[in-house]
């Protein structure tokens, strides 16, 4: 197949949404659909179930929980389409905000009953601004929840999107029948067993057919109808172009548990999602179908199979093909680097490829070369944007709970601070190490991890720290930064790499701290031109 075919049948999405909407388990129905896998797992804490295969880290088995993004592949009818389920979780958002670097388009999944959540805000907003297509996905229509309208309403207004609907549910709850698809002009009916893995679907081209109110009962039918001439008379039409700009976004119904609404989904969006976009680096706009290969990390996983202790780092290629065993420019390091083994990936099972394509995800063998952002070319220097740390908003000392494990802890802290899962602050003053992370639970997982995945064993101590903020002073040889090194001593520590970081410890102090040193620029962000 051609290089340019190659490109045209790959899709790459994420799935989105607040904590329990049911993204992961959308994830595993898409999978079921895509014949990636035999049988769905639940995401529920509970033993005898499957366990989600994009959940592979045993800490999301025992939490019922994504802490981290998983990169899934499979084939659709004739399409590769490489799936990004995200962490939905508040504490995690840094991980899916940096994976929406790596998407060409979004799936945004609402639950019926809680309708747009905080979380599901943030994101949507994050999609905004960088003009991400958007399908949206409500979920669990088998369970009571707010009326079809209304919701769509409550996703206009509160996400600020412009809705169409492409299918509609026939009642809902207790009283739900199916789903009418308008995309394909066709009615689907709720069996309501989970079991069955594909649902029958009968053609009803003309809703006013007596065959309709066979199917669902003649008051059912009616409402529908009345639905759907409502429906036809208040969105707009569907519009491809409108929404690969990410002015439209087409609404599905279904329920991910029951499997019910997922090939509507999935037939649509292999049809109307985007191909590999153009991404813009610090140089230029980069085209998928360059000839030469460039691609960026957007994540780093350490102990992807703890057995080896081995790190990987996904790269999204952006444009040319990736080969096996041939040598790429390290842009930060200024060098060359092959690699004997990249991955394509399945959750944690992995295979080596060959040759990858714009759109595709490849995992490196990482021997802690890489960092999240770098990117690698076939020589020109490009920088790809769009890929900061974020100024962490909880903070606690680490300390060493088995003296005998120093080194195991040292290293434990060390890799899994390159994932971006947290920041390590070394104090200027006694050389401590502060973590800084966006969410508190990260805490949680980190101490989980260095336990189970390295033996090394720690405790916490509360820090007052209000804001971390990266120091760039106009000058390092002026009074007044030397001034401000030695008054705020007890304040300052250096981040990984090695860049000074000012730890204020209230809002008021990082004020004063602003007004008294003019000549001194305070970052949120560890990124700054």
């Amino acid at each position: 197949m051609s290089f340019i075919k190659e490109i045209q049948r790959r899709r790459t999405f994420g799935i989105i949404s607040h904590p329990d909407a049911g993204k992961t388990t959308l994830t595993e129905k898409l999978l079921l659909f895509g014949g990636a896998i035999q049988e769905a797992g639940a995401v529920k804490s509970n033993k005898i179930k499957k366990g989600a295969t994009s959940d592979f880290m045993e800490i999301e088995r025992q939490r019922g929980i994504s802490v981290a993004t998983s990169v899934l592949a499979f084939e659709y009818d004739g399409i590769k389409i490489n799936i990004l389920d995200t962490p939905g979780h508040k504490d995690f958002a840094e991980d899916t905000f940096r994976t929406l670097t790596a998407v060409d388009s979004v799936i945004v999944v609402i639950d019926v009953a809680k309708g747009v959540e905080e979380q599901t805000e943030k994101l949507v907003e994050v999609c905004r601004m960088r003009n991400i297509p958007m399908i949206v996905f409500i979920n669990k229509l088998d369970r009571e929840g707010k009326d079809a309208f209304d919701l769509l309403d409550e996703v206009e207004q509160k996400l600020g999107l412009k809705v169409t609907p492409l299918s509609f549910p026939i009642g809902m709850g207790y009283e739900f029948k199916g789903i009418y698809n308008l995309w394909e002009k066709n009615v689907n009916l709720f069996s309501g067993d989970s079991r069955k893995d594909i649902e029958e679907t009968t053609e009803i081209s003309d809703l006013s057919s007596p065959e309709l109110d066979k199917l669902v009962g003649e008051t059912t039918a009616d409402t529908l109808r009345e639905e759907i001439e409502l429906v036809e008379g208040i969105y707009p039409k569907f519009d491809k172009d409108a929404y690969l700009e990410g002015n439209l976004q087409p609404v599905f119904f279904g329920s991910a548990l029951n499997n019910f609404g997922v090939r509507e989904l999935l037939d649509c969006f292999v049809e109307i999602a985007p191909k590999p976009r153009p991404k813009n680096s610090e140089e230029r706009l980069v085209k998928p179908d360059e000839k030469k290969f460039t691609g960026f990390v957007f994540k780093i996983h350490a102990n992807m199979d703890p057995n080896h202790r081995n790190r990987l780092a996904f790269v999204k290629i952006v444009s040319g093909e990736f080969k096996r065993n041939t040598p790429y420019l390290h842009v930060r390091h200024n060098k060359k680097v092959k690699f004997s083994s990249p991955n394509a990936f399945f959750a944690e099972k992995k295979e080596i490829v060959d040759i990858s394509y714009p759109g595709d995800i490849v995992g490196l063998q990482d021997t802690g070369t890489f960092k999240i952002g770098d990117t690698l070319t076939e020589g020109e220097v490009l920088n790809y944007k769009g890929v900061p740390s974020f100024s962490p908003e909880h903070f606690r000392y680490i300390n060493n709970a088995d003296p005998m494990k120093a080194k195991q802890l040292f290293k434990g802290i060390d890799q899994l601070m390159d994932e971006g899962v947290a920041q390590l602050f070394t104090l200027e003053l006694n050389g401590r190490k502060v973590i800084g992370t966006v969410g508190a639970l990260q805490y949680e997982v980190i101490q989980y991890r260095l336990e189970h995945e390295y033996g090394a064993k720690c405790t916490y101590e509360n820090l007052n720290v209000h804001k971390a903020c990266w120091v760039e002073p106009e000058d390092p040889k002026n009074e007044e930064y030397k001034e401000f090194l030695r008054v705020k001593q007890r304040f300052l520590a250096k981040d990984k790499q090695n860049q000074l970081v000012f730890l204020a410890d209230s809002a008021f102090s990082l004020q004063m701290t602003q007004q008294k040193y003019p000549s001194i620029k305070f970052h949120f962000t560890s990124e700054y031109e």
